[in-house]
């Protein structure tokens, strides 16, 4: 199951503020909640004082709460990993360990007598899953989830984002990345606000492009929007999309029929399996749409990158087929071009496989 969350940090907003945002991301259909200890240098009094109230006013509306932490937070609180009670007394479901210990212990802590998830730093590619594994774990509570980089530049890159989340992936385990709002003026757990993605590729993209990215990369499956507070837009924006599919944004035509919206907005797409390199064919319409005079209307003499395309009735049975070009083409003279995916969105086309079902929205 995909979700999508949000992150809060009680030593950085006042509580009304916090509680204000959990109230909008509620009503947005969000389901998680990642808040951090590690910039946290308070009591443990002071801790469940804070953080307590918040997190049980977030489980009421159906979050859930996982909190980050390290070995040094376990020692400076004196907490020991036989004994999870105090995320337990400050309303959390889980705990995030962002440095994690030699294997054994994240093991025998997925067995804790308070049922909290234990979460695992995705952001390295080295043997530390399949050793927790090597412990039998409890897999069911054990989740996995990548690191933010505040820094300029110093987010993951693609390749290395893959590797990490194939080892996790392999075990069936609820993993997550984070997405960042681009509002000004934006927070996080440290100083430095320069944005806070997973993917250096995401630092400045708008916040549901890097979600529809991590739809068609497939890696993980929850998105959680790591600074605060992003915008009401981007939280819907975010929160319409069709979290189990690619959903591509169009600027559609002028004078387009409302057979050819109906296909373009109302059909679930899919690529189909003799995938050429030319185009992304979705060709059920034209099955469903035999018949339908499909008039020729705006058929440019090049056909550019990311245009959308819905056949005219001058190309036989091709027509009511939608393609979805992959690169410049000379147009026959019998194409309609009917929208052009947004530009931001062009690099997503290079995702989508074989099968693969998409969606069209209108811009």
């Amino acid at each position: 199951m995909r979700r999508l969350g949000i992150s809060i940090y009680p030593e950085k907003s006042d509580k009304q503020t916090i509680l204000n945002y959990i109230d909008q991301a509620a009503k947005a259909g969000f389901q998680r909640i990642f808040s951090c200890l590690l910039s946290v240098n308070k009591s443990k009094e002071e801790i469940i004082a804070d953080f307590k109230e918040i997190n049980e006013y977030a489980k009421g509306l159906g979050f859930e709460i996982i909190v980050d932490v390290s070995p040094r937070v376990f020692n400076q609180l004196g907490i020991s990993y036989n004994d999870l009670t105090f995320f337990k007394e400050i309303g959390a479901d889980g705990l995030r360990l962002d440095m994690g210990f030699t294997g054994s212990e994240e093991s025998i802590m997925t067995y804790n007598p308070q049922g909290l998830i234990i979460e695992i730093n995705m952001s390295n590619d080295v043997h530390t899953i399949d050793t927790i594994m090597d412990f039998q774990p409890n897999r069911y509570k054990l989740y996995g989830c990548h690191n933010f980089y505040p820094h300029d530049y110093s987010g993951l890159g693609l390749d290395f984002f893959i590797s990490c989340s194939k080892r996790f992936k392999q075990y069936g385990l609820q993993t997550a990345a984070f997405i960042t709002s681009q509002n000004e003026n934006t927070f996080g757990s440290w100083p430095v606000t320069q944005g806070l993605p997973t993917l250096e590729m995401h630092r400045h993209l708008p916040m549901d492009i890097q979600v529809k990215h991590f739809i068609a990369l497939d890696c993980v499956d929850d998105f959680i929007i790591s600074n605060c507070y992003p915008t009401q837009e981007e939280l819907d924006k975010v929160s319409t999309l069709d979290l189990s599919l690619v959903t591509f944004d169009i600027d559609l035509v002028d004078h387009v029929g409302e057979v050819e919206q109906k296909i373009l907005f109302e059909e679930l797409h899919f690529n189909r399996g003799d995938q050429n390199e030319n185009m992304i064919r979705s060709t059920q319409s034209r099955v469903k749409y035999k018949g339908h005079h499909f008039e020729l209307f705006n058929a440019p003499e090049l056909i550019r990158r990311g245009d959308v395309i819905i056949e005219s009735s001058e190309y036989g049975h091709y027509a009511g087929e939608l393609q979805i070009a992959l690169h410049d083409m000379k147009n026959s003279g019998m194409s309609n071009v009917v929208g052009h995916v947004k530009e931001e969105e062009l690099f997503l086309l290079d995702y989508i496989k074989p099968w693969q079902k998409f969606r069209i929205r209108k811009a």
